[in-house]
């Protein structure tokens, strides 16, 4: 986890090279704010514990009655929230397209280096943890009745990704849609040691899935994982695309290349369930290290050159949003 922080400071460093002076690093939660709505924190108490978190409601969600769609967003090692929502831009997103974005915050007495304790499957925290993010979940809800808890999403980073794995198939009926940004398969480890040699790709199992008779309905999956992360090793996007596609029964597709300007290339690889439903996808993006893809050069963890992780996650939630109403109980 310590290495993680410091390859997110290194990857700070570089692109703090290629910044204009006047580009401002703050990362004040009034300036995370600033692409023009409001700025909410809320705190979710329950049997799983105490939940901090902060909500964005774009100014766009003004018309009554209305409900719209919320995306979780889960922060890595080394990040806040505020930290999380700078460094993807996910709020500028939230005021174009008119969705809510919610961001659970781990706490330092959790976790020294904030990051979600997804691995912690003997000692129980993992679960509690996953717990009071719905905790939060629910909490939100209650409190912006314009949430439409029929559409939502959760996606995160490194540990923020394996543990909104960990939400999602825990609490599969939840969520829409599940994206995972340069995480690990959150079966894939028990303890913090086996979860450090997971993301050097040394795992205890070959696979972390025990087949089964019957499909598990769980919600779309999303990998996007970097070529060159040297941190969560590009294995595990593989790893974890095909335990999420083995759970679902999902058939694999033939692999593509997508090149656009000067954005790193990337492969995309499907999996379809029935009625050829898209289940599961994988994007491995060539050069990309540990840092959310097209974020804020100003943010450690982040590489903006591209492509743009978060229209990628907001394009895939988007997707199963708008799938009829009875192949979302068919499917999720």
């Amino acid at each position: 986890m310590r290495q993680a922080i410091s390859e997110g400071k290194k990857a700070l460093k570089r692109s703090a090279a290629s910044v204009p002076k006047t580009t401002t690093t703050t990362r004040k939660p009034s300036a995370v704010a600033s692409a023009g709505g409001r700025w909410i924190v809320g705190v979710a108490t329950g049997v799983s514990g105490v939940r901090r978190y902060r909500l964005f409601k774009p100014t766009v969600l003004s018309k009554k009655g209305s409900a719209h769609p919320l995306i979780v967003m889960l922060h890595g090692c080394g990040q806040s929230a505020a930290d999380f929502a700078a460094s993807t831009r996910m709020n500028r997103l939230a005021e174009q397209y008119g969705f809510m974005v919610l961001y659970p915050e781990q706490d330092r007495l959790a976790n020294p280096q904030s990051c979600w304790n997804w691995f912690d499957a003997r000692g129980g925290r993992a679960l509690r943890e996953a717990s009071s993010i719905v905790a939060a979940l629910d909490h939100a809800c209650a409190a912006q009745p314009a949430i439409d808890p029929s559409r939502v999403a959760i996606a995160g980073l490194s540990a923020g990704a394996s543990m909104a794995a960990l939400v999602a198939l825990t609490f599969p009926k939840r969520f829409a849609a599940v994206i995972m940004h340069s995480g690990v398969e959150p079966t894939s480890a028990s303890s913090a040691a086996t979860a450090l040699a997971a993301m050097r790709g040394h795992y205890l199992l070959t696979s972390p899935v025990v087949p089964s008779e019957s499909p598990m309905a769980l919600p779309a999956l999303l990998v996007i994982q970097g070529s060159a992360d040297n941190v969560v090793l590009r294995a595990n996007g593989m790893r974890a695309a095909q335990a999420w596609a083995a759970r679902t029964h999902a058939v694999p597709q033939a692999a593509r290349v997508v090149r656009r300007g000067q954005r790193y290339p990337f492969t995309t690889m499907d999996w379809l369930g029935p009625k050829r439903h898209l289940q599961v996808s994988l994007r491995e993006i060539e050069g990309l290290g540990h840092a959310w893809s097209g974020g804020a050069a100003s943010q450690a963890f982040s590489d903006p050159k591209g492509p743009d992780a978060s229209r990628m996650v907001w394009a895939f939630a988007q997707k199963q949003f708008d799938l009829p109403a009875h192949m979302l109980k068919q499917d999720l």
